[in-house]
């Protein structure tokens, strides 16, 4: 058998909060500014503009999910490496996602017609909601090489602990992105493309003062280069295990993102009411989300740190501290979501039947704080420990299940797709925790 040495350290509650509440605040700002944007653009009394903004959010959303293994796969390996004491923070993994990053964000521009074309066939929107989308499309696309490198950065911020960092970032990004929205749509009347230009303009600032802050902390471009070995960037067998955890964490990310579009093209196929009222909900949800993928990143950084530290006792402090503090989260959220969702549902949009659809189906909507918090902490401990495979077909295993049960309830209609969503994330949770059960032995060696 293997073996490896040991780096004991203890995981009390304080240093999963030391994580999770700058986590939470950093990661809280990104359903935020869809909150403004959908506001923003909602208020015009518009909703073909509305839906157009919505489905033109959840194309990114989908096509960015494909490489948000740059993030999360990076800020599992540099935990990793923290764990074992590398002297350098992960530096190898970092360089690595970047350049990656950037290949990737070049490709998305090179290829974005096409892009547009396929989301349109798949998601059928009306011809005025069709024209809102292209609009949008055209204009946020060219922030795809920006975000795609804020993943990167964001990950070996996270890997490291350095959570207060990237909540600065974080925040500074949608600061930017918030209040160019405002301006530009309500202060130049550009529309659905001016919240697509304060979203690029976030990006390029974040992206920059990203970069800095990381050749800083290896003391310039030139001490950065020294640190870094010829040859080892080429390392294959480093170079196979980042693009195995690539490909799984795509295929995750797609099968996600997958069940999202599936929801929101049902919702548009039932009209561009439907089509708002189910965006306005699943806004909340993703404030919701956010607050415990806070609690996630925790954990992330936790057990994966325990596993390269080699240290059993951590990861179980981890696991136990996260799933408990996740749960207190998720009852007052959803309570909040509950209480203060008719407030914020009639602030968000100005049209009628949106807001008494949004109004109707809001209590099962809002169970949903519930029935994913175990999804979202087991995706955090599995990302920590770089179980990709089970990730991948874990995910796929309750995408199949939420597909099944929105088609055997279809004639429900929203009502069936609400139960769907509960039921997939009942899935993902349920077979997480199964596969942990059964790997968490082997992944840690005698000293």
């Amino acid at each position: 058998m293997t073996t490896r040495p040991q780096f004991p350290f203890d995981v009390r509650s304080r240093d999963v909060w030391s994580i999770a509440l700058p986590a939470s605040i950093a990661f809280i700002t990104e359903p935020v500014v869809g909150l403004v944007d959908i506001t923003v653009v909602g208020r015009l009394g518009d909703a073909a503009l509305l839906g157009g903004l919505v489905l033109g959010a959840l194309v990114f959303d989908f096509v960015f999910s494909m490489a948000y293994f740059l993030r999360i796969g990076t800020a599992g390996l540099v935990a990793q490496a923290v764990g074992a004491r590398d002297p350098r923070d992960g530096l190898l993994h970092e360089a690595r996602a970047l350049i990656l990053g950037l290949g990737i964000g070049v490709g998305l521009l090179l290829l974005a017609g096409p892009i547009l074309w396929a989301a349109e066939a798949l998601l059928a929107p009306d011809p005025g909601v069709a024209d809102a989308l292209a609009e949008y499309y055209h204009v946020r696309i060219w922030s795809a090489p920006f975000s795609l490198v804020n993943y990167a950065l964001l990950g070996w911020f996270y890997g490291r602990a350095a959570a207060r960092t990237g909540m600065l970032l974080q925040l500074m990004l949608h600061g930017i992105n918030i209040v160019c929205s405002i301006v530009f749509v309500y202060g130049l009347g550009w529309g659905v493309a001016g919240a697509a230009m304060g979203t690029v303009l976030g990006q390029v600032v974040a992206a920059l003062l990203g970069l800095a802050i990381l050749v800083r902390h290896y003391g310039g471009i030139a001490s950065l280069l020294s640190r870094i070995a010829p040859g080892e960037m080429g390392d294959t067998v480093a170079i196979g295990r980042m693009f195995g955890l690539s490909r799984d964490l795509m295929i995750r990310s797609m099968a996600l993102m997958g069940a999202y579009a599936w929801f929101a093209a049902q919702g548009s196929r039932m009209g561009e009411v439907s089509l708002a009222a189910n965006a306005v909900l699943l806004n909340l949800l993703m404030v919701v989300g956010f607050f415990l993928d806070g609690i996630a990143q925790a954990a992330e950084q936790l057990t994966g740190k325990a596993v390269g530290a080699n240290w059993r006792p951590a990861y179980d402090q981890a696991y136990r501290l996260s799933m408990i503090w996740g749960l207190v989260i998720a009852l007052g959220l959803g309570a909040a979501w509950y209480l203060g969702g008719p407030w914020v549902i009639n602030f968000m949009t100005t049209n009628a039947e949106v807001r008494a659809q949004a109004l109707t189906f809001l209590p099962v909507a809002a169970l949903c704080a519930l029935s994913f918090m175990p999804a979202f902490v087991y995706d955090g401990i599995l990302i920590g420990t770089t179980q990709n495979v089970v990730m991948r077909n874990g995910m796929i295993a309750s995408l199949v299940v939420f597909v099944g049960v929105a088609l055997v309830l279809r004639d429900w209609g929203n009502w069936g797709l609400w139960a769907a969503m509960h039921s997939w994330f009942l899935a993902r949770g349920a077979i997480y925790w199964w596969a942990l059960e059964r790997k968490k032995a082997g992944l840690f060696s005698p000293a």
